[in-house]
């Protein structure tokens, strides 16, 4: 009887130990797959394309191309989290960026951090690249619009339901003048359902 308990316990070990393995399953980057309900890729690729998109068909766009004959030059600013969960706004920007370069219709311009960098290796190639390679200092494009804005939360929760309401509002911003030439908003809301069993 001793020896047959210890079968029995033995093998409900296995199939515990073995029911607590990690699965993994690579998934299509562009496929939506909400597990949390929080702020996610999706929601920033959409919310991100949607806006620019916005962006660019309004007035201020060819008004900027009549009056210069060229595209504008965009930089994105800062893009600030107000919401009541932590969100990586980096991720975000960088999908503004991809937006705004991709439509065609803009130049975009490095940021601050970035152009530091670029600056650094303009001042390596004036001490180490040849002549005919180097890339002269002063020759920098000035943006001509700052593109800031900021995303935030409402949570509205009853047990293990919750709504969660999110909003993007952003500026397009006249570097000359601080004028405001465009101003957009996008709102997304989720509804979250949680079993009362935890599953």
């Amino acid at each position: 009887m001793n020896h047959l308990l210890k079968i029995v316990f033995g093998l409900g070990f296995l199939l515990m130990v073995s029911g607590c393995g990690t699965s993994v399953q690579r998934l299509d980057t562009s496929e939506v797959k909400d597990l949390s309900g929080r702020w996610n890729d999706s929601d920033s690729q959409m919310v991100s394309e949607a806006m620019v998109e916005d962006c660019l068909n309004r007035p201020w766009l060819t008004e900027f191309v009549q009056r210069t004959g060229k595209k504008p030059d965009v930089i994105v600013g800062a893009i600030r989290n107000r919401s009541s969960e932590h969100i990586a706004t980096e991720t975000f920007t960088k999908d503004l960026e991809r937006a705004l370069i991709n439509s065609g219709r803009a130049n975009f311009v490095a940021s601050a951090e970035e152009r530091l960098g670029v600056r650094g290796e303009r001042l390596d190639q004036d001490l180490n690249a040849a002549p005919e390679t180097r890339k002269a200092p002063g020759m920098e494009a000035g943006a001509d619009y700052m593109l800031i804005g900021s995303l935030n939360s409402i949570v509205d929760q009853e047990k293990g339901d919750k709504v969660v309401y999110y909003q993007v509002d952003l500026e397009l911003v006249d570097m000359a003048n601080n004028r405001k030439v465009w101003i957009g908003n996008k709102k997304i809301k989720k509804f979250v359902s949680r079993s009362s069993f935890g599953f």
